[in-house]
């Protein structure tokens, strides 16, 4: 939504709309100086009709009831100096705009208070048409999200959907998931996916339909398309996975070999241009995943140094695990070691808990922090991002990883965690998991734990993020300097971009 301009002789209020997810909304005041002194502390007051009202609040305290609402400046952002700004925001209810403002107690739409007169204005210089441009980039954190090559198929998920949802002006890295790694080598996922599909006009991300004879088709190319349109977004080719980290152990033992046969793939010259690097995602180096690896704490270094010879100034990151219980995964590699030669890491903050123990304990895949009745400690994404700081990882390093996806239980009598189940509740495409789009209708979220949603409907217990549990994980991210969040996976997000577009206004605010 537009914002809704609204002035005061010596500060501006404008307020905006940011966010709306149909049960809610995220709203945001900026305030201006646009006089001449500064300007010591700031009140502002205003208006909202019947049924729209205000519920949590950060940077600003704010107070009101019945409509009329009081906002007030923190101790550290009362002090505006001529042409300074600051903003505060919060979520809530309803539909209606805001009205009768005033700041400090002046009209805010410009206007003069009563009795006062209206100073003259001075003519202006007429404006010259803007050029149009490029997109502007979303931010300087990193907002990142997994494009998944199997999309495209039975979820009929496509570039193209990037630009309808309205998230590609969101994004700063896309990581396209996955190539394989085998022979020792990085090798191609799904090739037709990737370059042999042929799009339609309307299925284009520019319009053009794909012919039989041109080079290059599939995702691929449409990616290349959004670049142009994009040329901010950053795109990386993610190797591994759950599935395809196998292959990790046997390519090691070469890690220069291995670095050079990824590098020729990922630059090879019929997709020149579309990948700023690679991402790494060995599930798990010196631990066990659905195979186990026993090369020692040294092995992630050692490969981290190798690609870094390898690929220079182009991007090179992993994706790892975020088990922060003693003596869990994040303690048998060495990853504060391996981080100077990495750009990031992709902290898998999610899956957790889930119905792979099919008797519950209920618990959310996804919690922030630990809380009473926990299955284990150091399960948690606070748990795992002290360890690495404290390991010495940097903060701006480190992205906190969200899941657009539920884990659920069925057979489930009680409301609350902890309880047993009888199995996992059905999903669309794996029994257990369902994507966030199904089950924000399906089984809406009845209560919160630890910085996340939860959701109890019939006999199923579903746990997963919504945009208000999304923000507040913003807020953690910016609160301990990580470099911002990465999701998996586009594909569960709703066809406006829900959840992308908290994890945009959360990184920014």
């Amino acid at each position: 939504m537009a914002p809704t301009a609204q002035a005061a002789e010596e500060a501006t209020a404008t307020y905006a709309k940011v966010s709306d997810w149909g049960s809610g909304f995220e709203g945001k005041w900026t305030i201006r100086n646009t006089g001449d002194t500064a300007i010591d502390s700031w009140t502002l007051n205003w208006d909202f009709p019947s049924g729209t009202t205000v519920g949590a609040f950060w940077d600003a305290d704010v107070s009101g009831s019945a409509g009329a609402y009081t906002a007030k400046n923190k101790t550290w952002n009362g002090t505006l100096a001529p042409g300074a700004s600051v903003s505060f925001g919060f979520n809530g209810s309803g539909s209606g705009e805001p009205s009768g403002c005033a700041i400090n107690g002046r009209p805010c739409d410009g206007s003069a208070g009563p009795g006062e007169p209206e100073e003259p204005e001075e003519p202006n210089e007429p404006e010259e048409p803007e050029e149009p441009g490029e997109p502007a980039p979303p931010g300087d954190q990193i907002n990142l999200g997994y494009f998944i090559d199997w999309g495209v198929y039975q979820r009929d998920y496509h570039v193209k959907n990037l630009l309808t949802s309205g998230s590609a002006a969101k994004l700063t890295h896309i990581n396209y998931a996955f190539g394989d790694v085998k022979g020792g080598k990085c090798a191609m996922g799904d090739a037709y996916a990737a370059t042999d599909k042929a799009y339609t006009a309307e299925q284009s991300v520019d319009g053009e339909a794909d012919t039989w004879d041109q080079p290059l088709r599939g995702n691929f190319n449409q990616l290349l398309k959004l670049k142009e349109t994009y040329p901010h977004i950053k795109i990386l080719w993610s190797f591994g996975g759950w599935t395809w980290s196998g292959g990790f152990p046997d390519a090691m033992k070469d890690p220069a070999a291995f670095a050079e046969s990824c590098h020729q793939l990922v630059n090879d010259p019929r997709w020149e241009g579309l990948f700023d690097g690679i991402d790494l995602d060995w599930e798990y180096p010196n631990a066990c995943g659905l195979s186990c690896d026993t090369s020692g704490p040294e092995v992630i270094e050692d490969m981290a140094r190798a690609f870094r010879d390898r690929f220079g100034d182009q991007l090179v990151t992993a994706a790892i695990t975020a088990d922060g219980s003693s003596g869990g995964k994040l303690d048998q590699a060495d990853y504060a070691g391996a981080s100077k030669y990495f750009d990031w890491y992709n902290v898998m903050t999610y899956d957790y808990f889930g119905a792979f123990a099919p008797q519950g304990p209920t618990a959310p895949h996804s919690p922030l922090t630990s809380y009473d009745g926990i299955p284990k400690q150091g399960f948690n994404s606070a748990a795992a991002i002290q360890k690495l700081k404290a390991e010495g990882v940097p903060a701006d390093k480190l992205l906190l990883g969200i899941g657009f996806y539920g884990r659920g239980w069925t057979g489930v009598t009680q409301k609350e965690p902890g309880g047993t189940a009888t199995g996992a509740a059905p999903g669309s495409y794996e029994a257990g998991i369902e994507d966030y789009k199904v089950l924000k209708s399906r089984c809406p979220a009845n209560g919160t734990v630890a910085g996340t949603a939860y959701a109890h409907c019939g006999n199923e217990w579903w746990s997963y993020d919504t945009p208000a549990t999304v923000a507040g994980k913003m807020d953690y991210a910016r609160q301990q300097g990580l470099g911002g969040a990465f999701f998996w996976e586009f594909s569960g997000d709703t066809s406006d971009g829900e959840l992308i577009t908290a994890i945009h206004n959360g990184l920014n605010r």
